[in-house]
């Protein structure tokens, strides 16, 4: 994907136009996953790609039903991901700020 969009190309405002943005959304009790995939970026693609990892995620539907994902992270997995970043020397990107505000109420109310 990188070769195919090239280095990150940004309008008068900073906002980009064109590159590679990759989306990692954080789970709770999932790390590991994390870590993986920011050593894959470290190892496959370029300095000059953006990082966009979210912390957003709150469980819904039936998620209640399974323990290891029925809460947001927690403010030491937000920390270990930061570290991480520096681990691996991600440098351009973006990171959610970590919030114990209730993500429910930026969702939408479907009543179809």
């Amino acid at each position: 994907m990188e070769r195919q969009v090239g280095a990150p190309k940004f309008d008068k405002n900073g906002m980009i136009k064109k590159g590679l943005i990759v989306r990692h959304l954080i789970l709770p009790n999932n790390i590991g996953n994390t870590k993986g995939v920011l050593e894959w970026i470290s190892k496959h693609l370029s300095k000059k790609i953006y990082v966009s990892i979210m912390t957003q995620y709150f469980p819904t539907y039936k998620a209640s039903e399974f323990a290891e994902i029925n809460r947001k992270i927690t403010k030491e997995e937000y920390q270990i991901v930061e570290n991480l970043l520096e681990e691996y020397d991600i440098e351009n990107g973006y990171m959610q700020d970590y919030t114990e505000e209730d993500e429910e109420q930026y969702v939408p109310k479907w009543n179809y």
